[in-house]
């Protein structure tokens, strides 16, 4: 089986734009045409960016791309916290729940936002604004407790102060919006 180039999977599938199927064109272009599987990552951050998550249809039409496993893009898409495999809130809140963390008050501030926004890890606040998210580890273990906020501003020693300061900075903004 060859793989697909963009024009064929413009014909298969309406799932993702004609201008994100370029996009893919334009990363495997980066790579040997024997490793085009490299643009893997890429390729799915632009179904994200398209989406807002990456499915498990999209997964497959990355695959077959990219001539690739579906098992093997949906391990990178499941192994990085940057890829949502589901709808989240316009603010994604990643909390390090690695054991340094844990033990620099990480487990407070997790049940300080889960009390705050009335969820629980994995879910999504009511009004769309805030998921909540578990993240292995940030790499900021002297900082702790941190989080991420929409995988790219790093929070670090986030009381709870600081936490609450956050999520009511993050609902003005959202309001000055409206």
């Amino acid at each position: 089986m060859s793989p697909m180039n963009s024009e064929q999977a413009k014909a298969r599938t309406p799932a993702l734009s004609a201008q994100s199927l370029d996009r893919f064109d334009r990363e495997v272009a980066k790579y040997p045409t024997d490793q085009r599987q490299s643009a893997v990552m890429a390729c799915l951050t632009i179904v994200q960016q398209e989406q807002g998550f990456v499915s498990a249809e999209s997964e497959k039409l990355v695959a077959e791309y990219l001539h690739m496993a579906p098992i093997a893009v949906h391990e990178v898409t499941t192994f990085y916290n940057m890829y949502n495999q589901q709808p989240v809130g316009k603010y994604k809140l990643n909390v390090c729940t690695n054991l340094p963390c844990q033990l620099r008050d990480g487990a407070r501030a997790l049940k300080h936002l889960e009390q705050k926004l009335g969820i629980a890890m994995g879910e999504t606040s009511a009004d769309g604004l805030f998921t909540l998210q578990q993240s292995e580890c940030l790499g900021a273990c002297a900082d702790s407790p941190v989080l991420l906020v929409n995988d790219t501003t790093m929070c670090s020693f986030m009381s709870n102060e600081k936490l609450d300061q956050l999520i009511v900075g993050l609902q003005s903004a959202e309001a000055e919006k409206s």
